[in-house]
């Protein structure tokens, strides 16, 4: 039972939800122009363990995938009771989650239903070309620049929706490039992904596309609020695209390029997470605070 706990424990993919998914809460939180410290690493908890985390775990039992995935190389199997477990995860923190407010209360209650849409085999989104896209675009993208946003107390405009769905787009144009070394379990499930429809060209285009497009819309956003810094993410951003852009042009499809593939990934994300943990702390004086209640 210990190690069954311990494989569950792992198809929470923790590292993965802090250092590749945090980006767009985060954003929120420094779109909002305000912090209600306490409620926002609360609610980081229960939207990253409890919400991504039971989802990431949810679709890893209905995959049941035995080659690399997204964030762990080699899946342990799981069991009946894990099927359960990852339901509890995300209803608890959807009921935990009304404490933040209705509207928070509501974007999560989407993002849920996204995450189920995307997985069971009643619906099976995951296995739809496009409505694929929706669901990750709208439950990791979009919903969670909102609820970072709605943690931190923030008032709703139409430039953060604007800048929502601009991170939405980055996020999601990587998306297709891991499926390209899923082909063939997808295959067996009868899933008919984006890549199997677009095939590899597809999948290049679309990244440049959507990558670029975000960015620009990512960073008008940004330069309603903070002018230098929507520079400096503009210009860091189109960095990241150059050196992304080289590694996926270069993409074969061949499984020993699955490495490479996700420390891409996990450059991008986490290059994207320290700058907002950056810009954070200095808008709202995290570390100065901290510093002066330790010592004076």
């Amino acid at each position: 039972m210990i190690r069954e706990v311990k494989d569950f424990i792992l198809h929470l993919r923790l590292h993965y939800q802090f250092f590749i998914l945090s980006g767009g809460y985060l954003l929120g939180g420094l779109l909002a122009d305000q912090m209600d410290t306490v409620q926002f690493w609360l609610q980081f908890f229960n939207v990253h363990v409890l919400l991504f985390g039971g989802a990431t775990a949810f679709n890893s039992y209905w995959d049941k995938d035995e080659g690399p995935v997204g964030g762990l190389k080699n899946p342990p199997k799981m069991t009946t009771w894990m099927h359960k477990a990852s339901l509890f995860f995300m209803f608890a923190g959807w009921l935990w989650s009304y404490t933040a407010g209705w509207a928070f209360f509501m974007i999560y209650g989407l993002s849920l239903l996204m995450f189920w849409l995307y997985s069971t085999p009643n619906a099976r989104w995951k296995g739809h070309p496009i409505l694929s896209l929706i669901a990750i675009g709208v439950s990791t993208g979009a919903n969670s620049v909102l609820l970072g946003f709605w943690a931190a107390g923030g008032t709703l405009s139409a430039i953060i929706i604007f800048g929502a769905v601009g991170a939405s787009l980055v996020l999601l144009s990587l998306y297709p490039v891991s499926q390209v070394y899923q082909s063939g379990e997808d295959r067996k499930r009868g899933d008919f992904t984006f890549f199997l429809k677009y095939g590899l060209t597809g999948v290049k285009r679309y990244f440049r596309f959507n990558y670029l497009i975000g960015l620009m819309m990512l960073s008008l956003c940004f330069a309603a609020f903070y002018e230098l810094p929507a520079a400096a993410l503009f210009i860091t951003g189109l960095c990241s695209f150059v050196i992304i852009h080289r590694y996926v042009s270069g993409l074969e499809g061949a499984e020993i390029e699955y490495q490479k593939v996700m420390k891409i990934k996990f450059f991008a994300s986490l290059s994207f997470v320290i700058f907002l943990m950056l810009a954070n702390s200095i808008r709202y004086e995290w570390i100065g605070r901290t510093f002066l209640n330790n010592y004076f």
